[in-house]
């Protein structure tokens, strides 16, 4: 399988070659090629690709936004052909990207759109609404922008110049009706511009593999308007640190793919203030908007299920849409890209272990559209929109695991089962190979196999949550090596072939609490001001290592269960359990004294990933006494 490079300089003098993971995210890598991208789009007859036809594109009034899923399709099977060489899907990934580029129309229109209602046409001005969304064409940029990538995806991995130039094709359409044309990015997208400001990213990558001027022109093009338009201003009020549901609406998917453009442009233009804007809203989402486990959640007393709620807002039954995971994913991929720093690896790993895997159905094929801490798991019916964004992020993650430092090192950035093969100049060939059951598993054993012995240095992921970590290279305790969680242990020596690293990375139970609170703010009479607490719920959940832990119905029937945690040390009532089969995860028991344990699995398999089955994350926790002030 051929890879076309970016171009760039001279190529580094360690390279990745290979990745491939085993283990749990092995096996949801598997299924999703077996399932998702082998069978909902096999050729242009599939519905997804069919609606693309000239015939029915004439004809379509409707403000859909089915086109995505091409170029989501496109993005996510060229990542799969290139790391399993699956020829039936190769064939597939061929025939579709023929079939789009054939009927893209002279102009570079590769839409599903009549041609009165597509975003090159001025329209006449639109009603407000909550959301900002136009009357018409709201989804024509955002298949457009998924097309791009998807194309170029595709080049990358096969080779032929005609999907780089359709997509270039594309680009060039969109420069022409922005800037010659002058028509406003924010007439075209729905969340007062957000679903068509999303084009930032694919126009960056355009100019990444191609090198042209005018395709970082247009990304800064659509920033300038973006910005400019009162009801977004998204550079003004990212770099004034406004939290991210303050934004816009505050749509967490089309929120977090502008992130990932704006992180683009600062890798290719280098302005501090973009990266000060992305830094600003990546830490507004990561403190105040993301579920235990790691996905964007909100939708609570709102309109909208998708959209954050202001920051401090707490409920265990807020909404996690699948597609915003996927934009999290990304955005913490550019992010780690440009620093280099394990925070954001740290954040992949969460979203991917717990509310990623947790809306995924074994079989590959299904998956949630939302996923819930506290609630119950419902595979979505229909080609929705989730299930194209879950096999997507998914396909970003071997991409993630390991890594090059600064040319010259291994990377190892995700834990758990796998192997990487790189070539260097003077060690050859290096085989590195994690051993282990992680992450239900706190041993690790790494191999560095190199075809000749050479010094080199191996950068190791220690999470945070791995206080106590230790290290051992070639049977010899790593003292002279910082291992501080949170960050990355380097081990640079000179590596013979049979090295290895034995890593322990401490697993013990951890609570966490939460509290749902409400406090009545006035001022009395004499003007100074009056808080009263009004409302608070406390809670509590469970991690172990990067997984969260929920239970089932409690009592086999009950949604909610108000504990009373014994006074006694916490290693007395929540212990590990074995697993009840070889295979399976080991569980977590809590044991409160005054009623039945309360056995707790990892979020991601509790309900035996089933359609309909329960999952509570988040025990409510009886109130403490508390001296009553009674309202004057």
């Amino acid at each position: 399988m051929r890879r076309v490079p970016l171009r760039g300089g001279r190529a580094p003098a360690m390279i990745l070659r290979e990745v491939q993971l085993r283990g749990l995210l092995g096996d949801a890598l598997d299924a999703n090629r077996r399932g998702r991208l082998s069978h909902f789009i096999v050729d242009e007859t599939s519905p997804a690709i069919a609606i693309f036809a000239p015939e029915r594109r004439q004809d379509n009034h409707e403000g859909d936004w089915y086109g995505e899923h091409a170029g989501k399709w496109l993005i996510a099977t060229a990542k799969a052909v290139a790391r399993s060489s699956d020829a039936e899907l190769e064939a597939n990934l061929r025939q579709v990207a023929d079939y789009l580029v054939s009927v893209q129309e002279a102009d570079g229109y590769l839409g599903t759109y009549a041609p009165e209602r597509r975003f090159m046409r001025k329209q006449p001005p639109k009603p407000g609404t909550w959301d900002g969304a136009p009357s018409v064409r709201t989804w024509d940029i955002w298949t457009h922008s998924y097309l791009i990538l998807g194309l170029i995806e595709t080049y990358r991995h096969l080779g032929e110049p005609r999907y780089l130039e359709a997509a270039r094709k594309i680009g060039d359409l969109c420069w022409r009706t922005l800037d010659a044309e002058g028509i406003d990015i924010n007439e075209l997208g729905n969340h007062h511009g957000m679903s068509a400001t999303v084009l930032m990213d694919p126009a960056a990558e355009l100019y990444f593999v191609t090198g042209e001027r005018r395709y970082l022109d247009l990304a800064l093009l659509i920033l300038r308007q973006a910005d400019a338009n009162p009801a977004l201003a998204l550079l003004t009020r990212a770099v004034e640190g406004i939290d991210a549901s303050e934004i816009a609406t505050g749509k967490a998917y089309q929120l977090a793919w502008n992130l990932v453009g704006l992180a683009k442009l600062h890798k290719a233009t280098r302005r501090e203030d973009l990266r000060l804007a992305v830094d600003n809203l990546w830490r507004s989402i990561r403190d105040h908007h993301l579920t235990l486990g790691g996905g964007p959640w909100g939708g609570v007393a709102h309109r909208s299920r998708e959209v954050f709620n202001p920051a401090g807002v707490f409920s265990p039954y807020g909404y996690v849409e699948t597609c915003s995971t996927l934009a999290w994913i990304q955005l913490n991929r550019e992010l780690l890209a440009i620093t280099g720093e394990a925070r954001y690896t740290e954040e992949i790993e969460r979203s991917a272990y717990n509310d990623l895997l947790g809306a995924q159905a074994p079989d590959g094929e299904d998956w949630c559209y939302y996923v819930f801490p506290n609630g119950k798991r419902v595979h979505t019916t229909y080609w929705r929109c989730c299930k194209s964004s879950g096999a997507m992020a998914l396909e970003e993650l071997p991409a993630i695991a390991y890594g090059v430092s600064m040319g010259q090192g291994i990377v190892i950035n995700l834990l758990g089962p796998g192997r990487a093969l790189y070539e260097d100049e003077k060690a050859g060939r290096i085989v590195v190979e994690q051993t282990t059951v992680y992450p239900f598993d706190s041993e690790i054993r790494i191999a560095i196999e190199p075809e000749r012995a050479a010094r080199f240095a191996v950068r190791l992921r220690v999470p945070a949550w791995a206080q106590g970590a230790k290290l051992r290279v070639g049977g010899v305790a790593a003292e002279d090596y910082a291992v501080e969680p949170g960050g990355y242990a380097v081990i640079e020596r000179e590596w013979q072939p049979g090295d290895a690293i034995s890593a322990l990375f401490p697993m013990e139970p951890r609570m966490h609490r939460a509290i749902n609170r409400n406090v009545q703010e006035s001022r009395a009479p004499d003007g100074s001001p009056v808080q009263q607490q009004v409302l608070r719920f406390e809670y509590l959940a469970i991690t172990r290592g990067p997984l969260v832990y929920a239970s089932e119905l409690i009592d086999g029937f009950k949604i909610e269960e108000t504990l009373r945690l014994p006074k006694t040390p916490q290693t007395q009532w929540l212990r590990l359990l074995p697993a009840v089969r070889d295979g399976d995860p080991p569980r977590i028991g809590l044991d409160p004294g005054y009623r039945a344990p309360i056995v707790f699995q990892p979020y991601y398999v509790t309900g035996g990933r089933r359609d309909g089955a329960w999952r509570l994350t988040w025990m409510q926790l009886a109130p403490e006494d508390e001296a009553q002030t009674p309202a004057s």
